[in-house]
């Protein structure tokens, strides 16, 4: 498990993996999608903006010609696109290898909502990625040793709870609070979905990362101060992405493992396994927020 300095160079050849990333068009994601499809992989894009999506496919294979990449539409802040981008991809392919739940959003300007009417960041990191994972179900089932990785964030560990009294922030709004609910929500989801695939003996597994403090535009409604930390502080994206990428491809994982840098309180360095908040462990916790995305989803995982 322990490797010193993991970086891309530890990625085995991907040749025949089937990989959606979300969110693949900038930061972390786009990143990922460079490296895997180099590696070999067939790399599904999802991503909001098709015309930003082509421009990139045509950056990475600028770098590596041979690169095999697909692009398709998915705004996770609607659960409509949702199940159109699930019913493209499952008539389109009999696989998949690796689903990496990405993409984000992070400390909007002012309280936002989904189509749905969920708080943007809850809204879009949570939900929107757990009824995707759900509607993808059956072909991760169907693909032997498929794995699900969710990005999370150093940032559940900081005043995060589960408000099921008030999950959208319509009382009272604090959009950072928000935004760690919803990270906090990704690790619950993560843990859950690993112990689900135990339980029913599916032959997959579900892991999670978080990229320290990664200088993306995830920051970019953070501020004038976060704008200087960014430069003093952050790390390049190339380190940030690291954590998602070892918890995707590394070979001898069993599932709910959890990726982040070490340095610095977790800020900066290279991904080893790192260990999340108590309260992302409760299992009761998990169990409630999994009825609960269920019922406003809409989507319910059969397992069987």
């Amino acid at each position: 498990m322990k490797h010193s300095n993991w970086s891309s160079a530890n990625i085995t050849d991907q040749k025949g993996q089937t990989i959606i990333i979300t969110g693949a068009t900038s930061g972390l994601g786009l990143e990922a999608a460079t490296v895997l499809s180099k590696k070999g992989a067939t790399v599904i894009m999802a991503v909001r903006n098709l015309e930003k999506g082509k421009n990139v496919i045509t950056e990475i294979k600028n770098k590596n010609p041979a690169s095999k990449l697909d692009l398709m539409r998915l705004d996770l802040a609607d659960l409509n696109s949702v199940h159109e981008f699930a019913r493209t991809f499952n008539a389109s392919y009999s696989a998949l290898n690796v689903l990496i739940n990405n993409a984000g959003i992070m400390y909007p300007l002012k309280r936002e909502e989904t189509k749905q009417k969920f708080e943007i960041q809850f809204g879009t990191n949570h939900l929107g990625h757990f009824a995707l994972t759900g509607l993808l179900l059956d072909v991760l089932k169907k693909t032997p040793l498929s794995r699900v990785v969710t990005q999370s964030s150093i940032m559940h560990k900081f005043k995060a709870d589960i408000h099921f009294d008030d999950l959208n922030w319509e009382k009272s709004y604090n959009k950072a609070k928000a935004y760690s609910q919803s990270k906090l929500a990704n690790l619950l989801f993560t843990y859950e979905l690993d112990r689900e695939f135990k339980e029913n003996t599916i032959n997959a597994i579900a892991t999670a990362a978080h990229p320290g403090y990664t200088d993306t535009n995830l920051q970019s409604n953070s501020g004038f101060f976060m704008g200087i930390m960014n430069k003093l502080l952050a790390q390049k994206v190339e380190m940030g992405t690291l954590p998602i990428l070892r918890a995707a491809t590394e070979a001898d994982l069993i599932g709910a493992e959890y990726f982040g840098p070490t340095k610095m309180g977790e800020l900066r360095g290279f991904p080893e396994k790192v260990t999340s908040s108590n309260k992302s462990y409760d299992l009761q916790l998990a169990k409630r927020l999994w009825e609960v995305s269920e019922k406003l989803t809409g989507v319910h995982y059969n397992f069987n």
